[in-house]
C-alpha cells in the first residue's frame, strides 16, 4: 500500500497579514492574497497563512473571481 505524504496544517503559525498574531488557519496565495484582497502581508508572494477573519476578508474579495473560475468547467 502507498505511504501518505505528510500532511502540513495552517494552524503551525500565526497569521501573515502585517500586525496580526491571531492563529492561521487557511494558506493561500500570497500573490492574490496581497493584489485581489488588498491585504497588507508581512510576506512576499510566497504562501500566506491567514487567520479567520483576513480569511473572510480574502474569501469577500475573491468571491466573483472564484464563481467565474467555476463556471468555466
Amino acid at each position: 500500500m502507498a505511504e501518505r505524504h505528510a500532511v502540513r496544517h495552517a494552524s503551525s503559525g500565526n497569521c501573515s497579514v502585517s500586525g496580526c498574531d491571531e492563529p492561521s488557519v487557511k494558506t493561500v496565495s500570497g500573490k492574490e492574497a496581497s493584489e485581489k484582497a488588498k491585504l497588507s502581508l508581512a510576506i512576499g508572494n510566497g504562501r500566506a497563512h491567514l487567520c479567520k477573519t483576513h480569511y473572510r476578508e480574502y474569501k469577500k474579495a475573491t468571491k466573483t473571481d472564484r464563481e467565474l473560475d467555476r463556471l468555466a468547467w
